[in-house]
């Protein structure tokens, strides 16, 4: 997949982000309120929570209300029970497509993105018929213009803290970890005063899609918009490349 792409993709969806923000907060909220849920409010024992941390300070959402959120979370004994749960399938021309939701709910839920990969020109698959065109992986990516330091520089910082993989774009840089590494990959990067476009534990996919018709492209676009409208759908992942 270019660079080009990868950018673009963050950039659009930063634009999103910017126009409907209250949303983007609300869902990530959630999802610090399930990771403070299952493993308490204790970031230094708490991964998974450190994760959703680094996620929203990628969207740029406030550090009080990421406080408010856990404080919250902790002293709440919430009657509504939210689970993850994920559903795989193909868009056009068999585009593979991953969305993670978090629901209270699970026939709504499954409905709302069923009709959305019906009314995208794709049809939902069962479990296990994408993921494997997948790897879990951490994944920072900073903006050319965010960093001072020198790029060999960045690469060591962040070899040196855990990372698998660092790659040099023209728009900027892409770091790759482990699951595991990426709290600690993220802390290095966030103690030298370094903005991330983002960063996220990630579903990356393998190999990439093309797709060539007006058709196609508008199917494509319907269903994530769709999809990314659910207030239950957390992520989506896929392999279109555009």
């Amino acid at each position: 997949m270019s660079g080009h792409s990868k950018f673009a993709n963050i950039k659009h969806r930063k634009a999103k982000n910017d126009a409907q923000k209250g949303k983007a907060f609300t869902k990530i909220g959630r999802e610090i309120a399930v990771a403070v849920k299952e493993g308490g409010a204790d970031l230094a024992v708490n991964g998974k929570l450190r994760d959703v941390i680094a996620k929203a300070k990628a969207n740029n959402m406030p550090n009080d209300t990421i406080t408010r959120s856990i404080k919250k979370a902790a002293g709440e004994d919430s009657s509504v029970n939210y689970e993850y749960i994920t559903y795989e399938g193909y868009g056009p021309s068999g585009v593979a497509v991953i969305v993670e939701t978090l629901t209270d709910n699970k026939n709504r839920t499954a409905g709302n993105v069923r009709s959305a990969f019906t009314k995208g020109n794709g049809n939902m698959g069962t479990l296990g018929c994408v993921s494997f065109m997948f790897d879990k992986k951490g994944e920072i990516v900073i903006e050319r213009g965010a960093v001072d330091m020198e790029e060999d520089e960045l690469m060591m910082l962040a070899i040196e803290a855990g990372a698998d993989d660092f790659e040099s774009e023209e728009e900027g840089y892409t770091i790759t970890t482990s699951p595991e590494a990426f709290s600690n990959v993220y802390a290095a990067i966030e103690a030298a005063g370094i903005e991330m476009a983002s960063a996220e534990v990630a579903m990356i996919p393998q190999t990439y899609t093309q797709l060539t018709s007006d058709a196609d492209i508008k199917g494509m676009n319907k269903m994530l918009d769709l999809l990314e409208d659910d207030d239950d759908v957390q992520e989506v992942y896929h392999n279109w490349e555009h």
